[in-house]
């Protein structure tokens, strides 16, 4: 009598339909095409050690067993998951017996950029020396998950994701393969039926094939697999996305570069792409509170306090409520005038104070408490600004060093207009003062105090 646990799984659809020479594989062409470098070193019969890099579902494993068969080379793999350095060691023994009599090993490392740097240097000197030709496989950067003396070994190979029609070939090969496929039970799919599958798939074989399979398991032999089988199949859409890797990263730079190009429709979509898969609104607003100080400035005032307001409104009432005051303030920030003055001039200054962190303070801007300070000339010539009608007069704030170094320079978008003629009209005192010629006193508008920086300007609200 059999127990439930000794029943075998039947093989998924994904697995059966593996390529099993490279005629077969579908799909990266850029590769494998003729007259293409890897492609070219398989007829060789010559293969490097690499990374294969690209998404999930997209053949890098079929790719490394092809290598491993086109070069008669013993296929071996290695879990970065299960397996560790007492692994390594125990392949490389048994690479080098190989090598004795003629016959290469290549070692196929999946998920390789979850090796830690110790791990990763365990394979140089194997590497180096021939001993194994190394191929590994991950979804993740490698400039960001692997060592720099690794990828000065192995070079990178790029694979793209599938496209539709690469997609839909494999789906008409599954329905027609009676061997390993579909083909024994007779079904059918309409051609739109499979490109919308292929939609569905975002470019992962191994996904596509495990929602083909499922829908296939809803309809009897010889029956057609409608949308609505498929639907029913996938349950829901999963986008592609990883909050730690490099897709994090890319989406995250989307949406800072459609906020700053002004542009809402392509904010709301970064926006939208980044919290169906799964990334934390806070995450988000906290990177918009930084937009709003970096490319909008003083050219809105308004919109650091509506950012920083989003965030505490989703605090509140976390998701999905909360998601819509982030929207609000995407639109807001893509849609209000940009000004980066205020960025670079912090940087400038930045740089000043590191350049001169000795400068005195002058005399007339120091503290002066006690009565020595005073006998020694602390805060002497200072002039308070609120003795003059126009509030403001004419003095360095700077010391000799930075005295005539300009940080700040108001934009020519929203309140920094404003700002801008504030900054001209004090400009016009200094020069005045500077020509010991008084200030008269008035305003770029011709009325005394009227435009002064303490009266009310016309802002762009």
């Amino acid at each position: 009598m059999s127990s439930l646990f000794s029943t075998q799984l039947p093989e998924p659809l994904a697995s059966r339909l593996r390529p099993r020479s490279l005629d077969e594989f579908v799909g990266q062409a850029q590769l494998l095409g003729p007259g293409a470098p890897l492609r070219a070193a398989l007829d060789r019969r010559v293969v490097d050690s690499m990374i294969l890099w690209g998404p999930p579902g997209v053949g890098k494993t079929t790719l490394a067993r092809l290598l491993a068969h086109a070069t008669d080379a013993e296929f071996v793999a290695f879990s970065a998951v299960s397996d560790g350095v007492a692994r390594v060691r125990e392949v490389v023994a048994e690479a080098a017996r190989r090598r004795e009599f003629g016959r290469a090993t290549l070692l196929f490392v999946d998920e390789i950029h979850r090796f830690n740097r110790a791990q990763q240097d365990a394979f140089l000197p194997h590497v180096e020396a021939g001993t194994v030709v190394l191929v590994g496989a991950t979804t993740e950067n490698p400039s960001f998950a692997l060592t720099g003396a690794l990828l000065s070994r192995a070079r990178v190979v790029v694979l793209q994701a599938l496209t539709p029609g690469d997609l839909g070939t494999l789906v008409r090969r599954a329905l027609a393969d009676q061997d390993r496929g579909l083909g024994a039970r007779l079904l059918t799919m309409a051609d739109d039926v499979i490109g919308q599958l292929a939609e569905l798939a975002d470019g992962d074989a191994r996904r596509m094939l495990g929602v083909l399979e499922a829908a296939a398991a809803l309809v009897s032999d010889g029956s057609a697999i409608t949308m609505e089988h498929v639907t029913h199949a996938a349950q829901r859409r999963m986008p592609r996305y990883d909050r730690s890797g490099e897709e994090h990263y890319n989406l995250i730079s989307a949406l800072h570069k459609a906020l700053r190009g002004s542009d809402p429709q392509g904010a709301l979509y970064w926006l939208a792409r980044m919290i169906e898969g799964g990334e934390d609104p806070r995450f988000i607003g906290r990177r918009m509170v930084r937009m709003a100080t970096e490319d909008i400035g003083l050219a809105d005032p308004q919109a650091l306090p509506l950012a920083l307001a989003a965030v505490q409104t989703y605090e509140r009432l976390g998701s999905p409520e909360g998601e819509l005051a982030i929207a609000e303030a995407a639109v807001y920030l893509a849609t209000a005038p940009k000004s980066n003055r205020v960025y670079t001039a912090w940087k400038a200054a930045l740089d000043a104070a590191r350049a001169t962190p000795a400068a005195p303070v002058p005399l007339h801007l120091r503290n002066a408490p006690t009565g020595l300070m005073k006998e020694l000339g602390y805060g002497h010539g200072y002039q308070y600004a609120f003795e003059s009608p126009d509030a403001y007069v004419p003095q360095d704030y700077l010391p000799p060093e930075v005295k005539m170094r300009t940080f700040y320079e108001a934009g020519p978008f929203g309140f920094e207009k404003d700002i801008g003629k504030r900054l001209a009209w004090w400009q016009q005192m200094r020069e005045r003062a500077t020509a010991d010629t008084p200030p008269s006193g008035k305003s770029p508008s011709g009325d005394a105090g009227a435009g002064s920086p303490q009266g009310e300007p016309e802002h762009e609200r």
